[in-house]
């Protein structure tokens, strides 16, 4: 069989009575809103928890090296305790219920990052589908350098029109030993997990997405291109590089077989019913207010909303959606320059127009939501979208950390 990127590995599981607590969502969420994680960390306090594994965004200040300190020494305590199980060489097909879907169905693997690659335009097998900030790597990297164990928060798309993988799998999950089911903490809904053995079919039937015929239809040429990077690009960059200085120290043939060669992932069919995109929003505060809108019109946004002073203004620019943004994100990083503020990234319009409506110097921009059928061909045609394009799902559905990876020796 070719090398198609994807593979069953050891996942790790862990044996706590509390799996609602163990379980944390993904650390780029939230990033405006500390009363979150402070209320995450009140119901998982004295609880074995991903909590203690992994590090917020929110707490990424410039002062976080005691942090990563701590979440290594964590992990290299959770293993000395036997905290973690395992049901041998497989996939875990995994079953999410949120508040807004009522099933989201993935396959947690491993992905190799010899196949991967982040650059904007790329004609791997497995590519970023947005701009990759350089800058964002280096506090990640001090925390997967040292560690013994990975947590994903990646969710990595598959074009399966048939939907003849992970759906099929969800069909027979009867047949398969169901290794968690709990609730999710903070409202991010409930979520199964099955393990999956007989992971040779399941590799069969992704080898037959990368046939000649089927690229062309779709794509015009033969691209050989099996998954694009839905949820957690800067991570998965991360262990890209993380693995890119690893292997100058490594013979070959400890390079073919070294654990850091891969990454624990979910695997999702973009035509998945549970998949569904929205869009991201600029949240810009700090600022003058009217100087920065009259800034923002003389530019080409495309179709978009600005909201500020409890009013919404709607603008009907000619660019497509990924130039819109591209233009917005280039003027508002010019201004910041000049003038001073601060840009953050923001989920959902109802969340936005609070985070405004709570400021005297802040503006909300609000673009439109992306058709998910167009993005492989888009990434295809064009490379990467522009940064913080989409978001798949909203924020309370992202990943949660549950299953773990061995990526030492």
């Amino acid at each position: 069989m070719k090398n198609l990127a994807i593979g069953a590995d050891e996942i790790l599981l862990p044996k706590v009575d509390d799996m609602s607590a163990w379980a944390c969502i993904a650390c780029d969420q939230f990033t405006s809103e500390k009363e979150y994680w402070q209320e995450v960390e009140r119901f998982v306090s004295g609880k074995r928890t991903t909590l203690d594994l992994v590090l917020p965004e929110i707490y990424l200040d410039g002062s976080e090296e005691d942090r990563i300190a701590k979440i290594n020494s964590n992990i290299k305590e959770y293993l000395n305790s036997n905290v973690f199980k395992s049901y041998g060489k497989g996939f875990i097909l995994t079953v999410r219920k949120t508040p807004f879907v009522e099933r989201r169905i993935g396959l947690v693997g491993v992905v190799d990052l010899e196949e991967y690659e982040y650059k904007p335009k790329s004609n791997s097998l497995v590519r970023a589908t947005e701009g990759t900030i350089e800058e964002r790597i280096p506090p990640r990297l001090k925390i997967r350098k040292d560690a013994d164990v990975e947590f994903p928060h990646v969710m990595v798309l598959f074009d399966d029109e048939k939907r003849e993988i992970t759906e099929k799998l969800y069909e027979k999950r009867a047949d398969y030993k169901k290794v968690y089911d709990f609730t999710l903490n903070m409202g991010g809904g409930s979520i199964e997990g099955y393990f999956i053995n007989d992971y040779e079919e399941v590799l069969g039937k992704f080898e037959k997405l990368l046939e000649t015929d089927r690229l062309v239809k779709k794509y015009g040429k033969d691209d050989k291109f099996l998954f694009a990077v839905g949820d957690g690009n800067h991570s998965l960059a991360t262990a890209k590089t993380h693995w890119n200085n690893l292997k100058q120290t490594l013979t070959e043939e400890q390079k073919a077989n070294h654990p850091a060669r891969y990454a624990l992932v979910e695997f999702n069919n973009i035509y998945d019913d549970g998949i569904y995109f929205e869009p991201i929003y600029r949240f810009v505060f700090g600022v003058d207010v009217d100087k920065f809108i009259n800034g923002l019109k003389s530019i080409d946004g495309g179709k978009m909303k600005v909201y500020a002073d409890g009013k919404e203004t709607c603008y009907d620019g000619k660019n497509s959606l990924p130039e819109g943004i591209r233009s917005v994100d280039a003027f508002v990083k010019q201004y910041l320059i000049e003038n001073g503020g601060t840009v953050d990234y923001v989920h959902g319009e109802s969340n936005i127009k609070k985070l405004v409506d709570d400021r005297n110097d802040a503006v909300g921009i609000l673009f439109e939501k992306l058709d998910k059928s167009e993005l492989f061909k888009y990434v295809s045609a064009n490379g990467a979208f522009p940064r913080k394009t989409f978001s798949m799902g909203e924020g309370i559905e992202k990943r949660y950390y549950l299953e773990g990876r061995r990526i030492t020796k």
